[in-house]
């Protein structure tokens, strides 16, 4: 008798890793990355999560995006353009320059101090269309260095006041914009061989169920209960980041 083979530990952890991820991202609209890289990296490369993980969140954002674009807030998403733009074109030329552990350590602070004062019963905020120069050039930026550049997008649009569904599509189809930026730059500098095509083509189904459960849970979540979860992940993201941050440095 042929012995029957054995699945990789890592491998189970890893679909394991990506379908709780995609499950959040189908209920919030975002939290994939942020997620699934600081997990995924324990057992895998940088060098290959992070631009895999960067074409699966870019399909999902177009899923996403595309049947509800009627609910896009144009008015709050067009000024982010431009400065999502030049911060993907910061990141990736700061990728052969920068030390990547003092970023860490800035990003994860900043985001647990968000996540912690959206957490409390303070008043909400409401911020200007100005805030989105400095969102989207951070958002693009640390987006290109670790793939998870969502917490900047979610502060704006969050401080926009969206309502959960207007939320969730427009901060898709910010992200169909943002990633296909770093998708065409991981691709001029050789990140996407055939091996990271390959594990990405047998992942998508697994992403897809979990987006697809996700967004039916998301239609019968109330507004407080999201903006709750999506402070929770935040936070747990925030915690993440920074146990990365220790560990690299």
């Amino acid at each position: 008798m042929t012995d029957i083979p054995m699945v990789q530990p890592e491998i189970l952890f890893a679909a394991g890793v990506l379908f709780f991820a995609y499950f959040i991202r189908g209920i919030a609209g975002f939290g994939s990355a942020l997620i699934s890289v600081p997990l995924l990296v324990i057992f895998f490369p940088v060098s290959q999560v992070v631009p895999l993980v960067g074409l699966l969140d870019w399909l999902a954002s177009v899923s996403q995006g595309l049947p509800n674009r009627r609910l896009i807030r144009w008015p709050d998403l067009l000024p982010l353009l431009p400065f999502t733009v030049l911060g993907v074109s910061t990141g990736l030329y700061l990728h052969t320059v920068l030390a990547q552990t003092s970023l860490l350590f800035a990003l994860s602070i900043f985001i647990l101090l968000y996540a912690v004062y959206a957490l409390l019963p303070f008043p909400s905020l409401h911020g200007e269309r100005w805030l989105a120069a400095p969102a989207g050039v951070m958002g693009g930026m640390v987006g290109a260095l670790f793939g998870t550049g969502g917490p900047f997008y979610v502060i704006y649009l969050t401080l926009r006041q969206l309502d959960k569904t207007e939320f969730r599509t427009t901060i898709a189809t910010v992200f169909v914009i943002d990633g296909l930026c770093r998708i065409v730059g991981f691709t001029l500098n050789g990140f996407y061989t055939l091996h990271i095509l390959a594990i990405g083509a047998g992942v998508v189904p697994i992403g897809a169920l979990a987006l697809w459960l996700g967004g039916r849970v998301h239609l019968r979540i109330s507004h407080v209960a999201f903006v709750r979860l999506v402070s929770i992940i935040l936070l747990g993201s925030g915690i993440a980041l920074l146990v990365k941050a220790f560990t690299a440095s």
